[in-house]
């Protein structure tokens, strides 16, 4: 990361940073359930226009019930506020910091209100989501388009939103992933340590929207969301190689999947992999859950409780790493690119921090970038209407 961005000055202040034309930095998640009574209305926002009955998501909260209706998401988005707002006192970035989700309180609309009467004008976002795909990106920005439309239908005019860039490959990001690669092989037995095979885990989308992920290229769609995933995944394999003396056997796989049996999503599942690293022999696996920011409910659920009981039903020793939370050199990544992004609005021409072969991502989403099945409207892309 840029020395520059953490220089202080001889009295222990931070040197003010630049974060023109932004005035406020707009914090955008996914949501969760608080409570019991919350699960089913939840769950209805999250598949609102799917007619899937009230009775279909009571089951599928079952989930969140056996951890008392409660996702960890939102408190860990109440800590990465918290850290954010830190962070940017500490180095003088004079931004303050509004959260708002998609799917529950406090709701994306309601946050875009406030911000608009607190007299915000040009807002950047920061997606809790790393990679390319339309659950991941695009959906994030129709709804932001979603909440502009409505906010003018009040007859009020909501200020400016951008977007800032993908992250999954600043070192930000990278850095405390390889971190708990290297503290979870510790809590391996030593016996089995060395030769444990790395699962990198994300979730699993429909290949259609796989294949259509990022920006459309020359020779056909995107492909951006695995492709991305893959180069995360090599670079902490690498980061933790380097560490530990010892290259180990890593892939890529999915979980979470949600659709339809005849829908094709994206294989192998996690505990299919787990079975198939034990009957090949594998002494034990490192779950590692580079798709996800926080150990929000598919990471509670989905590896520590189903993929922990596939593996100890099989004899297969596995440890979960952490995600990257609140770690401070992630929410110094977020401030980097508050600050490149600034520059850059200004017409100057900062450095953009990244690692390994992909490079920076795009900061301006093109048009039909991670097109979803329908049309809608998108801020915060070269074909948005709120430009």
């Amino acid at each position: 990361m840029s020395e520059a961005l953490d220089a202080a000055d001889p009295a222990g202040s931070a040197r003010p940073a630049d974060a023109r034309p932004y005035d406020a930095l707009l914090l955008l998640s996914f949501g969760g359930p608080e409570g019991p009574d919350d699960v089913v209305p939840f769950l209805e926002n999250v598949t609102r226009g799917r007619g899937i009955p009230r009775e279909r998501l009571a089951e599928v909260g079952e989930h969140y019930f056996l951890f008392g209706g409660v996702s960890p998401i939102n408190a860990q988005c109440r800590t990465l506020l918290d850290a954010l707002r830190k962070d940017f006192a500490e180095q003088g970035v004079d931004l303050p910091v509004y959260w708002g989700n998609r799917n529950w309180a406090p709701y994306l609309t309601d946050t875009l209100r406030e911000m608009t009467r607190d007299g915000r004008r040009r807002v950047l976002t920061f997606a809790t989501s790393a990679y390319a795909s339309y659950s991941g990106c695009r959906q994030y920005r129709e709804n932001l388009a979603e909440a502009i439309a409505a906010l003018e239908g009040e007859g009020l005019r909501p200020p400016r939103v951008d977007k800032l860039r993908h992250f999954f490959n600043h070192p930000g990001f990278i850095e405390p992933m390889a971190d708990g690669v290297v503290a979870a092989l510790e809590t391996l037995p030593a016996q089995v340590r060395e030769g444990a095979h790395l699962a990198f885990t994300t979730h699993s989308i429909p290949t259609a929207a796989a294949d259509t992920s990022g920006p459309p290229q020359d020779h056909g769609p995107g492909g951006a969301y695995v492709a991305q995933h893959l180069e995360v995944a090599r670079l902490v394999a690498a980061d933790v190689a380097e560490r530990t003396g010892a290259d180990r056997p890593w892939q890529l796989v999915y979980q979470s999947r949600s659709g339809p049996p005849r829908v094709p999503w994206l294989e192998p599942d996690i505990c299919d992999h787990l079975e198939t690293l034990h009957a090949d022999g594998a002494p034990a696996a490192v779950m590692v859950p580079i798709g996800f920011v926080s150990d929000h409910m598919e990471v509670l659920y989905d590896l520590d409780t189903e993929a922990t009981a596939k593996a100890a039903s099989l004899g297969l020793p596995v440890a979960r790493s952490a995600t990257v939370g609140a770690d401070p050199r992630f929410t110094a990544a977020v401030r980097e690119l508050v600050l490149e992004r600034a520059a850059t609005e200004r017409g100057e021409r900062p450095e953009r921090c990244a690692v390994g072969s992909l490079g920076p991502s795009h900061d301006v989403c093109p048009v039909d970038c991670c097109r979803g099945r329908t049309a809608k409207p998108a801020a915060a892309g070269a074909d948005s209407p709120y430009a």
